[in-house]
């Protein structure tokens, strides 16, 4: 029996729409009060809204908006330890599919790569410097944990369930060598 779908305005970011759970979050960071890279644990609430066509000339985006928070396991009811906001984009003229990301902390990236309108597994890249897909930071971050690559993929498991993996290559000043700060968790739709 072949399957059968219905509209996909969004190509492969209509999976998404919704709000989503996760509580199997792990975070590999550095952590400068102990002066040690260390793993944390982590629950998440993340939503995606679509957003009108955004018109560029002859370009034409569908996209969503979205919120990623993360408290740290047992402080689920404080001051969350991550927050982001930001826009995922699709251009179905030539499959290029964006993720422009604000975090908190002073950081900017719009990441790219390529995705056809079914595609379950999306791949985001940008290093500083790119004109098209770049990284940007703060001057303190500059100095102290430079961002050197970003790499960050989507995996649709299913109609309900979503995982992402994230790497920051840091420089980091502290150790005088790269790090790998990566985050990685899977969420359950729940609305």
């Amino acid at each position: 029996m072949a399957d059968i779908h219905g509209p996909q305005r969004l190509g492969p970011l209509t999976p998404l729409v919704g709000d989503w759970e996760g509580n199997v979050g792990i975070d590999l960071s550095y952590h400068n009060k102990d002066d040690e890279t260390g793993r944390t644990g982590y629950f998440e609430k993340a939503w995606f809204h679509p957003i009108p066509v955004q018109e560029n000339g002859k370009q034409s985006l569908e996209g969503l908006n979205y919120k990623m928070t993360a408290w740290r396991h047992g402080e689920e009811a404080m001051d969350p330890f991550h927050d982001e906001v930001g826009y995922l984009l699709w251009e179905k003229a030539t499959g290029q599919i964006m993720r422009a990301v604000v975090f908190g902390r002073g950081i900017a990236i719009l990441a790219g790569g390529e995705a056809k309108p079914r595609d379950t597994v999306l791949h985001f890249n940008a290093t500083p410097g790119s004109p098209s897909f770049g990284i940007l930071q703060n001057k303190y971050l500059l100095e102290r944990a430079q961002l050197m690559d970003f790499k960050s993929t989507f995996t649709i498991v299913d109609a309900d369930t979503l995982s992402y993996t994230s790497d920051l290559v840091l420089k980091l000043a502290a150790t005088g060598g790269e790090m790998h700060h990566t985050d990685k968790n899977t969420l359950t739709r729940v609305k």
